[in-house]
């Protein structure tokens, strides 16, 4: 398996967000890092998403040189490479893009494409995928994990879009047989960001972690 898929399925949670400031930004970041997400997802969500995360880049290199940071919302095979030239150590879709896959493939860099059936999933696994971003899982629902481990035992998913930050809901998902858990707004919340609590950000990062290592002692 990836070193960073590894870490992944390991920490269990993958936080994700978009911030158009840079100093906002490395806030957020260093407030998972700090709550022990050591992987996290910035999206490419605005016109200048690119430029912000070549900064994150940059300053994570020396502020939190063990941080790993992708991309996420990729669409195109052209956007991948200027994430994965901008430094981007994985990338994230929430579609099933097979030249992606191949782009990723061919500079040793981990993608995690976006799958909602069967048939999708089994073709990101050919193309290379070990870890599958199910998206979006608030219309799936937690059975489907339950039952696509059926025919495709041993295949990763990360239900995202559609993962609540209680005990209640992380339990259900890791129970059911999530390998990882994409979180975005609901855990690096709107309001806390505006507010600038990132401690709060970062408590409710280790309480995620908590709740899933719970889970898989269950």
């Amino acid at each position: 398996m990836n070193e960073i898929i590894k870490k992944i399925v390991d920490i269990g949670l993958l936080p994700v967000f978009f911030n158009d400031d840079v100093e906002t930004s490395k806030e957020v970041v260093r407030a998972c890092y700090e709550g022990g997400a050591e992987v996290v997802e910035f999206t490419n969500r605005g016109p200048q998403a690119l430029d912000v995360f070549r900064e994150l880049v940059r300053w994570k290199r020396e502020e939190l040189p063990d941080l790993i940071l992708g991309a996420g919302t990729i669409l195109d095979a052209q956007t991948a490479s200027l994430y994965i030239n901008s430094g981007a150590s994985f990338i994230v879709s929430p579609i099933l893009n097979l030249e992606i896959l191949r782009v990723c493939n061919r500079r040793g860099v981990p993608c995690i494409p976006g799958c909602m059936t069967p048939t999708e999933i089994s073709l990101a696994k050919e193309g290379g995928a070990e870890l599958i971003k199910l998206f979006p899982a608030k219309v799936v629902g937690v059975d489907f994990i339950k039952t696509i481990r059926g025919p495709l035992p041993h295949v990763m998913l990360m239900p995202s879009g559609g993962v609540d930050v209680t005990k209640e809901n992380i339990h259900e998902w890791i129970r059911a047989g999530a390998s990882a858990l994409n979180i975005g707004t609901k855990l690096i919340r709107k309001d806390l960001i505006r507010e600038k609590r990132f401690d709060e950000i970062k408590k409710l990062v280790e309480q995620c972690i908590l709740w899933i290592k719970d889970a898989r002692t269950r």
